[in-house]
């Protein structure tokens, strides 16, 4: 098993409270013994792993930072550390957990009726109803202001049209929040996947994130009563703070899929023999890996300072962007030259480092781009928005 400690330069480990360091150890030890085993296997056949479902309820992984309703209410750093151990397994399974929790759980939460979130919390919190989040649409998803999925009143009913793209969870999930255009602006809905006219379509032949599901959904007169809408839920700034709720998450998981690159390659160095020593006996390799660990480092410690941020609501959107653009970029170089150092090896799916990779690189995409997190930051810095 790979301590938490074993590459904490910084002895970030003592920044964590006691509750922080179980709920860290008890993910870390399922992350171990169900996730590594079966989650190559997983990628190379491009099956999302169902069968952890279970254990991440169990676990009360689902909806952690929820207080009541099921939810487990752990502090935000714990839900750091939960993402963290879970990204080290592979990103799909944290996309899986940050989805359901963070997206759609946390959507409800924040924008639901007492009812909407009565009904539907629970049993999302023990894994019996799977969400997804229908806010990125075909025509660019760096752009949810010329959103077209159109939402119309029909009386006291409403009738919703449109089509949303690459939406993890979507193909698996029981409902979806989805986001549309309407009279009074932007709004949201609850939406149950066998309602007449909701269609849905896996999308095959991904490079990255193969052990996720990604889909298109298709919305066609789909008819809704009024209370399917999220009251709550008005104007896309609903929308970019659940993002936000997300991002956080990303810059913590990020850490998970450097740490085990970089494990991976201090291991393997360790025991590879070349011209009559182990490359971690040569300069150039000893190098390279005090590079990834400086890197690793100023990640761990931007999110642990973040998380304390976010403790004290005081984490503002553009600090949660440098985050997530900075501890997703970061591990996508660990894992590049942690691929490297393998050399043939680092090839197969017996090995960790290029499917972190792979994964990584919609990572860096995905609820936000790194040139849409720039921008964030530079709008911060000069007062003006350049979007």
């Amino acid at each position: 098993m790979l301590t938490a400690d074993s590459l904490d330069l910084y002895d970030r480990e003592a920044l964590l409270g006691e509750e922080e360091r179980l709920i860290r150890d008890s993910v870390a030890k399922f992350v171990d013994r169900e996730v590594l085993p079966i989650i190559g296997r997983c990628f190379a056949e491009h099956r999302f792993p169902a069968e952890l479902l279970p254990g991440l309820a169990e676990l009360g992984l689902l909806g952690a930072t929820l207080r009541g309703y099921g939810g487990a209410g752990v502090s935000n750093i714990a839900y750091g550390l939960i993402c963290e151990e879970l990204e080290r397994g592979d990103s799909a399974v944290r996309s899986f957990v940050s989805v359901q929790t963070s997206l759609v759980m946390s959507c409800i939460d924040s924008f639901g009726s007492e009812a909407q979130k009565e009904r539907w919390l629970p049993p999302m919190a023990r894994g019996e109803i799977i969400g997804c989040f229908g806010l990125t649409e075909p025509q660019g998803g760096s752009d949810p202001a010329n959103m077209r999925t159109s939402a119309q009143r029909s009386g006291s009913d409403w009738r919703l049209n449109g089509a949303k793209q690459w939406i993890t969870n979507g193909g698996i999930a029981d409902v979806a929040i989805i986001w549309a255009r309407a009279e009074e602006g932007i709004v949201a809905f609850i939406v149950e996947t066998e309602t007449r006219g909701f269609g849905r379509k896996t999308i095959e032949d991904k490079l990255s994130l193969r052990a996720s599901n990604t889909a298109e959904l298709f919305l066609e007169d789909v008819a809704l009563p009024d209370e399917a809408r999220l009251p709550e839920a008005i104007g896309l700034k609903a929308a970019l703070t659940c993002l936000d709720r997300a991002r956080y998450g990303i810059a913590w998981g990020a850490l998970g899929a450097a740490r085990a690159c970089l494990a991976e390659a201090l291991a393997f160095t360790a025991n590879r023999t070349l011209f009559g020593r182990k490359l971690a006996e040569t300069q150039s390799i000893q190098v390279r890996l005090a590079n990834c660990a400086r890197k690793l480092t100023v990640a761990q410690l931007l999110a642990i300072r973040l998380g304390e941020l976010k403790e004290q609501n005081a984490a503002s959107p553009a600090q949660i962007s440098l985050a997530k653009w900075n501890n997703v970029d970061t591990a996508l170089e660990i894992a590049r030259e942690c691929r490297d150092m393998l050399g043939a090896a680092g090839i197969t799916t017996e090995h960790c480092s290029m499917r972190h990779m792979l994964n990584l690189e919609t990572v860096a995409t995905y609820e936000g781009t790194r040139t849409i997190h720039e921008l964030v930051v530079g709008r911060l810095l000069t007062g003006h928005a350049a979007f």
